[in-house]
């Protein structure tokens, strides 16, 4: 299994894509502001290269040999909750929607501009800073939520259920947690992108849909603990009450 740092000092970036143009661009902007980065012209190349010393994974979709969405399929398998912003020319809705369902944590359509890039790889990373250190901060809380034999870990940002480890994305991680947080409440769409995507304005309430149903798929039988609410949103069905 794919084990993470808990916190990264210096925040390192893996570029995959096979324009050479576009790994420079990006190489040089990214490192104008501060960021460690490598670049990769392939996804095989990429794998080889991937380790746990990256902080997030700009991804090109389409490339010759192994496409983005294969890459990204693939470290979710390893349970790899690395995030992961895919960088396509594909811009349809579907095609998003695909590259969210296998794991994807956001999504720009080529042409970009780098002021968005950079504005995009900003705010994921500090999201993603923002839950290791929030999970530091509770050491002296109660860093589970137990409902029977399914348990929610703060502290190794794991979903278990009987004795089987559930991997999660990180993103997957922080609804399911947001939404057992308070079983009684109902979540609106909205409410879930201003928590979880607060700095990044392009969600759409499709895309929770899209992490809800995968976040089920990964459920199994227990995939009614997420309960939806036509016209509302969802929320936890916790099974001990």
């Amino acid at each position: 299994m794919w084990k993470q740092n808990e916190i990264r000092m210096n925040e390192k970036i893996l570029i995959v894509d096979d324009g050479k143009n576009i790994c420079e661009i990006l190489e040089f902007n990214l490192s104008n502001e501060g960021y460690e980065v490598e670049c990769a012209y392939s996804a095989e190349e990429a794998l080889t290269k991937l380790t746990p010393e990256h902080s997030l994974i700009l991804l090109d979709v389409m490339m010759g040999g192994m496409s983005g969405y294969k890459m990204a399929e693939i470290l979710r398998k390893e349970k790899n909750p690395i995030p992961i912003i895919f960088l396509t020319a594909k811009n349809q809705e579907n095609d998003m929607l695909t590259g969210f369902s296998v794991g994807a944590d956001d999504y720009i359509p080529k042409p970009f501009s780098i002021k968005e890039v950079l504005a995009r790889v900003k705010a994921l990373l500090k999201r993603s800073e923002a839950t290791l250190k929030k999970e530091t901060q509770k050491k002296e809380q109660p860093n589970r939520l137990v409902f029977g034999d399914v348990i929610i870990n703060s502290e190794t940002k794991e979903l278990t259920i009987g004795d089987q480890i559930i991997p999660l994305t990180r993103t997957e991680y922080d609804i399911i947690n947001l939404l057992a947080s308070k079983p009684e409440r109902i979540f609106e769409r909205d409410d879930i992108i201003n928590q979880i995507w607060k700095d990044s304005p392009y969600i759409t309430e499709r895309t929770i849909d899209v992490h809800i149903n995968r976040l089920r798929k990964k459920m199994g039988e227990r995939a009614s603990l997420i309960i939806s609410r036509p016209g509302y949103g969802y929320r936890f069905n916790d099974p001990t009450r």
